[in-house]
């Protein structure tokens, strides 16, 4: 019996023993069976506990290495006779076994048990992701509601624009899937959905959907309540959300800024004192802080509300020929799409190159195919132009300066377009709710949306004024109101427009009259603005720690660059015996602990500058300011001031 059957076999003579993991990869939505799910666990781990028994076999020689060298161990205080044995090459190599035995056991348990952690930990972070969403996927089934659509088609539709609403659109194609494939009845395929989410408040609405359902109740207004419920409940979900990104924070500083400092103070030390410490903060800098923070940058993306890529999907159907109608076919007209291709391809360049900053604005990644070459350019230019140095600490001390130079030219511009865009976007969405306060007055009495948007042409709303004249007049050139909006969704691309679009369209598609549906998604759109305040205000004390704790880190590398390397540096090796703990002073590698400690400083200013804006604005592309900010007071620091 191999050893999957083994598996097989013992999960179903205990099915009860896995009940929690089972339930929690359903929840997780991981599309894993139980069985699956260890297997896979179970060759990680014997992979992870395969490296960690090399690790120890290394170890294990350093430690044999150390007691050969030092004579060091416990002392026979006792005076018991220690056999020979022990004193023996054969002993040395049971050790050895020994230290990878226990390794390989302890990375494989531990490996193990965390990766049957994991489907709980996803649970909790999709449990985050639903809640903090519900009350707008609640108002999109209002509005379709109230045009007449009955559930199923709700969630047909709801379940489509998973990537507008996110999670609460996955969970409600679950229920499309189990009516579709799986014979489910609606109401059955609610009661499944409710008893496997991960949501406790997804569950309660799922509940009282099926009372009212089955009891024949007003399902318009139970959903007109609940969107007003939720959207007073949504401050207590994000403060829930604020308190978790707290805890990350806090832990960030103390594992990746405090630690890495402490640690760098005793390695320097253990440097001058003739330790082999250059190694160990080579592995600091380069290897620790690096991919520590990329994990806490994971994490935070993990359970954070994606709010930078949304996108829309637009079905498009093409008729080919009616029955009774002859199509004439032409040919020899392959030549004229041609030359419709290069002119689209010469009308983008002409565009850019006349308004350079509008397009950099709007795409802001585009800003790379300018940046990145030049970078390049420069960094191999330096290079050609460096003398060819035989001390290598020299050349990468020459060098490495012009390489931060060329990650500035790179990344500058990126923020500072990234800044405009995000001002842009955020004038915008916060005159939202009085623009749709204003529709939906004036729809209430008795106009058209077509019309009230020729009345708002003439307000004056700021930024949205100018993308309100935009509608009209895509309007006015034979476009209907939702395909201006959709194009008004594209030209801003933000989840919350994109929400906002979303539930307007699909309202106007089902009833003229969206007086009522324009005044929730106004005091939707009002509530998101107040939970993006309140985030920033709450985050912005976190934000000013990093900066704090990166200052400190600074200050203490500074006092080590200027203060206690060139004093143990200089101090004469003459009368200092050749043994011992201090036998290393006065050949201390300076140069090289100076450029460590400055590519330290260079890393930790990068990472903290990228999770300051992942905490503080939800993306990393909000970061990437602060990380040139780090970046450039360390550039100035190590060259100017120490």
């Amino acid at each position: 019996m191999n050893l999957r059957s083994f598996l097989r076999e013992r999960i179903r003579k205990d099915p009860i023993r896995y009940h929690t993991l089972h339930a929690d990869l359903i929840s997780a939505r991981m599309g894993m069976t139980v069985e699956q799910y260890i297997w896979r666990s179970v060759k990680i781990s014997l992979l992870f506990g395969i490296l960690l028994a090399l690790f120890g076999y290394f170890f294990g020689n350093l430690i044999l290495l150390a007691l050969k060298v030092n004579q060091s161990g416990f002392y026979n205080v006792f005076n018991i006779e220690v056999p020979r044995f022990f004193y023996t090459p054969a002993f040395g190599q049971y050790i050895q076994v020994l230290t990878v035995v226990i390794c390989f056991a302890i990375g494989t348990y531990v490996s193990y048990a965390s990766l049957l952690k994991f489907p709980s930990i996803e649970k909790r972070n999709r449990t985050i992701r639903i809640n903090l969403t519900l009350h707008n996927a609640v108002a999109y089934m209002y509005a379709m509601r109230r045009g007449g659509a009955q559930l199923m088609t709700i969630f047909r539709s709801l379940s489509d624009y998973s990537n507008i609403y996110g999670e609460v659109a996955l969970e409600f194609r679950s229920i499309v899937r189990d009516a579709d494939f799986f014979g489910y009845d609606m109401i059955s395929a609610i009661r499944h959905l409710a008893e496997t989410t991960p949501s406790e408040k997804m569950k309660d609405f799922l509940e009282d959907l099926l009372s009212v359902i089955e009891s024949g109740g007003n399902m318009s207004e139970f959903l007109s309540m609940r969107v007003r419920l939720y959207q007073e409940e949504a401050r207590f979900e994000q403060k829930q959300f604020l308190n978790f990104l707290s805890i990350v924070a806090e832990s960030y500083v103390t594992l990746f800024v405090a630690g890495p400092l402490f640690l760098i103070i005793i390695m320097v030390v253990m440097g001058m004192m003739g330790g082999s410490a250059v190694i160990q903060l080579t592995m600091v800098t380069y290897a620790i802080i690096p991919v520590g923070s990329l994990i806490f940058i994971l994490l935070l993306d993990l359970i954070s509300v994606k709010g930078e890529k949304t996108e829309r999907y637009v079905k498009t159907t093409v008729l080919n020929e009616y029955a009774d109608v002859r199509i004439a076919k032409r040919g020899n007209e392959e030549s004229l799409f041609a030359q419709l291709k290069r002119y689209d391809k010469i009308r983008n360049i002409t565009n850019h190159i006349k308004n350079p900053f509008e397009s950099f604005v709007r795409n802001i990644d585009h800003t790379f195919y300018i940046t990145i070459p030049v970078a390049l350019i420069y960094i191999i230019a330096t290079f050609w132009s460096t003398p060819h140095y035989t001390n290598i600490e020299t050349f990468i001390d020459v060098v490495d300066d012009h390489i931060v130079i060329g990650l500035l030219v790179v990344l500058v511009p990126y923020a500072i377009f990234y800044e405009v865009w995000a001002r842009k976007v955020m004038g915008i969405e916060s005159l939202i709710p009085d623009f749709l306060e204003r529709m939906a007055g004036i729809n209430q009495v008795g106009l058209t949306i077509a019309q009230a948007i020729s009345i708002m042409v003439n307000t004056n709303l700021g930024l949205l004024s100018y993308e309100i004249r935009r509608i009209k007049r895509d309007m006015d050139w034979g476009a209907n109101f939702t395909e201006a909006l959709m194009r008004f969704e594209e030209r801003v691309r933000t989840p919350s427009i994109a929400r906002t679009v979303t539930l307007i369209t699909k309202a106007s598609e089902m009833s003229g009259s969206i007086g009522e549906v324009l005044s929730i998604a106004s005091s939707d759109a009002k509530m998101n603005e107040v939970l993006k305040r309140e985030r920033s205000a709450e985050m912005f004390v976190y934000t000013a720690i990093v900066y704090l704790s990166f200052f400190v880190f600074m200050f203490v590398v500074a006092v080590l660059t200027t203060q206690f390397l060139p004093v143990l540096g200089s101090i004469s090796s003459s009368g200092i015996p050749k043994v011992g703990a201090l036998a290393g002073i006065g050949s201390i590698p300076i140069m090289t602990f100076d450029r460590l400690l400055y590519h330290t400083c260079l890393v930790q200013a990068i990472f903290s500058g990228l999770i300051a804006g992942q905490m503080g604005e939800g993306t990393m592309g909000a970061g990437v300011k602060h990380s040139c900010i780090l970046i450039l007071i360390s550039l100035i620091t190590f060259n100017f001031v120490i």
